[in-house]
């Protein structure tokens, strides 16, 4: 079966958006940090800039989201400042910032031949003012690859995609790890990667966790959808957001 890479090209796409730790998930803390290694020694980017090693600690990493260009050059970096630190009743203990470091501020979004585009991360989803702030800053898509677990992504993925598509007037692309991440069992994410346009209308969303659609992207499966830029500048003519920060104050 050919691999999302093979697919997205075969479909025509102009870019693949790959889920949170598209590259691995593992099943603790310990295991992540030994499946580290640093970008220069990847054979999967050509090169980019040396980034500062202010990590807080050896043994954490930083959740990043990597904008590589047609050449393999990493073009743009965004660490999730928002870490997943919960104890869910029936569910999951998680615990991120064990083994993750927080990043430090929101990136300005960067333009492509889809239009300028915001990074988060998963968790992000959840604060309203990082996509505020992005749409502020000229976004008109937003990235939020996740890995959410099934019952916070049962109760709120669809809800709170759709609530930032439409308080930013902006595309969002979430791509999402799916299903059983270890032999364990102990880390299921809930998938249903999702598109979601302007309006708040889902464009294109894949199966989840309780479909049976296997390990994420060993599955291969890809959503894809057309970024009409003519119609997000429609919503946002017709329907202006202006805001009365002299009412309520700056948020962002």
């Amino acid at each position: 079966m050919p691999g999302p890479h093979k697919k997205a090209s075969l479909a025509g796409a102009a870019a693949l958006f790959l889920p949170e730790a598209s590259d691995y998930v593992a099943s603790n803390a310990a295991e992540t940090i030994s499946l580290c290694q640093p970008v220069s020694r990847s054979d999967f980017v050509q090169g980019s800039n040396p980034q500062p090693n202010n990590t807080i600690s050896p043994s954490a990493v930083k959740n990043t989201l990597l904008r590589i260009d047609a050449s393999g050059t990493i073009t743009h970096r965004y660490q999730k400042p928002h870490l997943f630190d919960v104890d869910i009743k029936n569910g999951p203990i998680l615990k991120e910032s064990n083994s993750v470091e927080p990043g430090p501020r929101i990136e300005p979004p960067f333009t492509t031949t889809l239009g300028k585009i915001g990074s988060l991360i998963c968790f992000d989803l959840r604060f309203p003012e990082p996509s505020l702030a992005l749409r502020h800053r000229g976004a008109e898509i937003l990235l939020y690859p996740s890995a959410f677990t099934v019952p916070t992504g049962k109760a709120h993925w669809e809800t709170l995609l759709r609530a930032r598509a439409i308080e930013t007037q902006s595309y969002v692309i979430a791509a999402a790890q799916c299903g059983v991440h270890n032999e364990e069992k102990t880390r299921r994410s809930y998938g249903h990667s999702m598109i979601v346009d302007p309006w708040g209308t889902v464009v294109a969303e894949l199966g989840g966790e309780e479909d049976g659609k296997g390990r994420g992207l060993d599955v291969g499966e890809i959503a894809v959808a057309e970024i009409d830029l003519e119609g997000l500048e429609r919503v946002r003519r017709e329907v202006p957001l202006l805001r009365r920060p002299d009412a309520y104050g700056e948020i962002v």
